[in-house]
Order: structure tokens, then C-alpha cells, then sequence
């Protein structure tokens, strides 16, 4: 019996981001989710080596890595739409949901219920899928500034908008990531060589 699982992954690259913004650059699905996968695995790691957590930091990494997949289904909704009133967003939430039900029916059974672990949140890694929810700020927060560098103003409000955001999470590893690695992403090629 064929299954559909990896070949539905795969179509997260037809999926770009950012679809009301003028892009200097366009992004798809895969690149977001693989940038997003790096920064969650990062922030797990932060957190237990300076915070004295004890996470979980590659089943976080694995849960940034799906954790749009369900956008394969839905689309990729802009954000002032997906968040411009509660009854949206619960809606939305439900639509996705089932959306990611979808997908893990698409694995054989006996491999089911650990995929889907990585799309819906279970008590027991909450603080995981905090993290993804930081690096995937952060990884919006890396774009507008990849936009701007480029000289597109477009993202102005955006950078703004999701720097409040990260501040308000409260989440110490976010911190230390935007205090220590998101300077790095005003640089060019040759300052990123250069050694201090």
C-alpha cells in the first residue's frame, strides 16, 4: 500500500509566505520550516544549558520542522486575516487542526501516533511548542530584516510589530537569541567570515 505522507511534505516548497507583502525575495514553506526547525532546536538547547530546563531539544526541533505542514492543506493565511478577530482564529485553529489530522492519516497506522506528536501539542511538551512558536517569530523576525537589508521598506511595520511580539512571549532563550545571533543577519558574506 502506497503512502502520501513524505510526497504532501515535499509540496510544502509550492507554498510561499508573505503573499500580501511586495518581496525582494519570495519564501516557501520548506525554507521557513527548515529555518524555524534550526532556531526552535537552538532555543531548546539555550534553555537547558543556561536555564536549567531539561527539553527535549531534537523532538523541538522536529516539531518546527512540521509545524506548517498543514498550510499544504489551508494555504498559508495572512496574519491580519488568521488573527483579525477571536472567532477567526478559533475557527482557523479547527480548520488546521483537522488539516493536521489529515496529514498523520497519510502515514501507515503502526507510525501514526509518533508523527502525531509533532502536530498536536501534548501536555507534556508544551514548553517545546512554546519554543516553536518563538523560533517561528524569530524566523518572520529574520525575514523583514532580510527585506529591509535589501532596501524594501515594506517590512518596516512587520520587524516592528513582530519584535514587540517576541518580547511579550517571556521566553528567556528567545532572549539570548536576538540578543546574541540577530545582529549577525544585518551582515554581509565577508563580515560573517571575518573572526573577532
Amino acid at each position: 500500500m502506497a503512502h502520501h505522507f513524505f510526497a504532501m511534505f515535499s509540496r510544502m516548497k509550492y507554498i510561499d509566505r508573505w503573499a500580501l507583502m511586495r518581496n525582494t525575495r519570495r519564501e516557501n514553506l520548506s525554507e521557513h520550516s527548515l529555518e524555524v526547525s534550526a532556531i526552535a532546536h537552538a532555543l531548546a538547547v539555550l534553555s537547558n544549558e543556561r536555564f536549567g530546563t531539561n527539553l527535549n531539544a531534537e523532538r523541538t526541533a522536529i516539531i518546527g520542522l512540521y509545524h506548517d505542514m498543514p498550510e499544504i492543506i489551508t494555504g498559508d493565511m495572512p496574519t491580519p486575516i488568521k488573527y483579525g478577530n477571536e472567532e477567526l482564529r478559533t475557527a482557523y485553529k479547527a480548520v488546521e487542526r483537522q488539516a493536521a489530522q489529515r496529514l498523520v492519516l497519510l502515514l501507515p497506522t503502526d507510525l501514526q501516533e509518533t508523527y502525531r506528536r509533532y502536530f498536536i501539542k501534548q501536555a507534556e511538551d508544551a514548553e517545546e511548542w512554546r519554543l516553536v512558536k518563538a523560533a517561528d517569530k524569530i524566523s518572520a523576525l529574520i525575514k523583514c530584516i532580510e527585506e529591509e537589508k535589501a532596501g524594501n521598506t515594506e517590512f518596516i511595520a512587520a520587524k516592528k510589530s513582530l519584535e514587540k511580539l517576541i518580547h511579550g512571549l517571556n521566553c528567556p532563550a528567545a532572549e539570548c537569541f536576538l540578543q546574541e545571533f540577530i545582529g549577525s543577519y544585518q551582515l554581509n558574506l565577508d563580515e560573517l567570515q571575518q573572526k573577532d
